[in-house]
């Protein structure tokens, strides 16, 4: 499915500008009709995989308990 850059940009949670700075960068793929850019949907399928990856990564980093610390004496 291709998007409009307005659509994309709702898509991706990011300002039309920005959008448009990304395809000019060519960090963006995208077919221009000779009216608009088109941008095809799936080519973010595996940076929206890969963000869900490292938010897993994170909550299970976050969970795990914090190690004593060996050095540490006792005061009394």
């Amino acid at each position: 499915m291709y998007l409009t850059i307005e659509e994309t940009s709702d898509y991706l949670s990011i300002p039309e500008e920005q959008v448009k700075n990304l395809i000019l960068q060519r960090k963006i793929r995208a077919l221009y009709d000779g009216e608009q850019y088109l941008i095809y949907q799936d080519q973010f399928k595996t940076h929206f995989e890969q963000l869900e990856k490292y938010k897993n990564m994170v909550d299970e980093y976050m969970k795990e308990p914090i190690p004593e610390d060996i050095d540490v004496k006792d005061e009394d």
